[in-house]
């Protein structure tokens, strides 16, 4: 998990390609932006709609009564996206998964998922990483590539 971020990128799959799980030194919102251009093919109405999406989730989690009585470890986001048929819309989605880790408070404690985590406060930062990933997909077409790599294409529509 990154430290900053309060998300990783376990692993992408394009359907021509084997999967590649090769992310453990993707740490910085350039490496990170970088590599979710590449998977979204530099396609900038993908990247509106997988917004939208991250968007519709952080503001159902937001005021859901589940989260704020449960601890979430170790829960995913999928994002998932098809390249567009020519003269088709983009489909692009993202579903929450992987909640077998996540377990119920005790008592009337509430957790906003944005405090950071110290110990015995049960703070996973779920919302702290879902902002930071929101955040990165707006800003996605101007964060600059790490140095020594170069963006294969400019964004298209």
């Amino acid at each position: 998990l990154h430290r900053y971020l309060r998300f990783r990128i376990d692993g992408i799959k394009q359907a021509d390609r084997d999967p590649d799980k090769n992310f453990k030194t993707v740490r910085t919102n350039q490496e990170v932006a970088y590599v979710l251009r590449k998977h979204i093919d530099y396609r900038d109405e993908t990247r509106l709609k997988l917004l939208e999406r991250l968007k519709e989730i952080r503001a159902t989690v937001e005021k859901s009564r589940f989260f704020e009585s449960h601890e979430v470890i170790g829960s995913s986001l999928l994002l998932v996206h098809d390249q567009p048929l020519e003269g088709g819309a983009a489909r692009a989605n993202v579903w929450m998964i992987d909640f077998g880790k996540t377990t119920p408070l005790n008592g009337d404690k509430a957790l906003d998922h944005r405090t950071p985590w110290q110990e015995g406060n049960q703070e996973d930062g779920y919302l702290f990483g879902l902002d930071n990933l929101v955040d990165l997909f707006e800003n996605l077409n101007d964060i600059q590539a790490p140095e020594g790599l170069e963006d294969d294409q400019p964004a298209v529509g």
